[in-house]
């Protein structure tokens, strides 16, 4: 018990020893804490009327219940000692109980186990505070940290193709649909472009190579740059044709 040494107020509760026997304990407690020792037996302790967080020990001689644990975690102070001896029953048992009724940093010895009070008093709270902090600090780097943070090139990102202009005349649009789309009375020249376009893809199609030899199978056979996408699967040497619907404007 040399670990109370210099605890000021302690509470022994008994159970079935002798007066002597008593006695012995509780001069052997106050010759090592140096403090105040009261005296309670077990089977009062529920209709005692000390306060609670009064007591900065208590030792239990004979403990055989857990129905008192959790009124001696409240009689106990924030980080109070609970001392049990000779108890009944298993130390894993024990134990047990004494974790569920809110004890920690158990110990457990020949004929005897030593568990505190959380360094809180029960059912106390803290207010939290959710005032706005500074979020651009979240995402600053420090330099003075010792890893180096690898970071991207965003120029790195953009190829030649990437950063060229496209042609003005290609994003043109037709002023009456919005869209590059020819109109119907169409006097602007968008109709002639873009039936240019199409002769111009229909020559380069008529001319173009297969690489793979799987064109002709569908897109879902064709790379990224074959002259057929878009084009419905046909068979080998066939002469590629699109349904007339699909060459009529949608106006």
């Amino acid at each position: 018990m040399e670990q109370f040494k210099g605890l000021k107020k302690t509470l022994y509760i008994w159970s079935n020893s002798n007066q002597e026997s008593m006695e012995k304990s509780i001069n052997l407690i106050k010759q090592i804490t140096g403090g105040e020792v009261l005296v309670e037996n077990i089977d009062r302790l529920s209709m005692a009327s000390h306060p609670n967080s009064t007591f900065d020990l208590i030792v239990v001689e004979g403990a055989r219940s857990s129905d008192a644990f959790a009124k001696l975690l409240s009689l106990l102070k924030p980080s109070g000692k609970l001392y049990l001896e000779k108890y009944e029953g298993s130390s894993e048992s024990v134990s047990q109980e004494l974790k569920l009724s809110g004890f920690l940093e158990i110990q457990k010895a020949t004929d005897s186990i030593t568990c505190q009070k959380p360094a809180y008093e029960v059912g106390s709270s803290v207010k939290l505070s959710f005032a706005k902090k500074d979020v651009a600090a979240v995402w600053k780097i420090d330099a003075d940290d010792g890893d180096e943070e690898e970071t991207i090139n965003e120029d790195d990102l953009l190829d030649e193709e990437d950063k060229a202009k496209p042609n003005p005349e290609s994003l043109r649009v037709c002023g009456t649909t919005g869209k590059r789309k020819a109109c119907k009375d169409c006097s602007c020249g968008l109709a002639e472009e873009l039936e240019a376009e199409k002769t111009k893809v229909a020559v380069e199609t008529k001319n173009a190579k297969s690489s793979c030899g799987s064109c002709y199978l569908g897109d879902a056979f064709r790379c990224s740059t074959c002259p057929y996408l878009g084009m419905p699967a046909f068979k080998p040497g066939e002469k590629v044709q699109l349904a007339g619907n699909l060459l009529k404007a949608d106006l």
